[in-house]
């Protein structure tokens, strides 16, 4: 008996896919292209969902990756690809910065409950409630998939 899968190029449930690259574009807070052997890969940041472009805090998500990853080499630790071919991973700088977990202690990023079950997301984006840092500084933040919602 063998197995065969849908789509060849994505990694069975259980793989861990590890790229390392040069990041060339920041789409938003939570999306980038990374240069992997000579070719362009979408880059999806696991575990949070940052504002959108046109929210508050959107362009300063933007940003702080940019200023985190641009134009520099990373390593992405993903476990498969979702519905726009994009990696989902978890970004480390050369220097062992987490960047999901930096944009959520940042206050720059929600954890995606919906997709991740990793506590320590949830206890980082408590704790930059608490000091009101970031988006936790507005009175009610509009998470960005409600925000997507209204805007379709």
């Amino acid at each position: 008996m063998f197995c065969v899968k849908a789509n060849p190029h994505e990694p069975a449930a259980s793989a861990i896919l590890i790229r390392k690259g040069k990041v060339i574009a920041i789409k938003d807070g939570d999306t980038i292209s990374l240069l992997y052997n000579r070719q362009t890969l979408t880059i999806r940041l696991a575990h949070i969902d940052c504002p959108e472009k046109g929210q508050p805090y959107g362009a300063r998500a933007r940003q702080f990756i940019s200023d985190s990853c641009f134009g520099k080499n990373i390593t992405v630790t993903g476990t498969r690809f979702d519905r726009n071919k994009r990696l989902i991973g978890v970004v480390s700088t050369a220097a062992g910065t987490n960047i999901n977990k930096a944009l959520i202690e940042a206050g720059l990023a929600w954890h995606y409950r919906q997709y991740s079950s990793d506590s320590s997301y949830s206890l980082l984006e408590k704790q930059a409630r608490l000091q009101r840092k970031g988006l936790w500084a507005e009175s009610k933040p509009t998470p960005p998939w409600n925000w997507r919602k209204r805007n379709r």
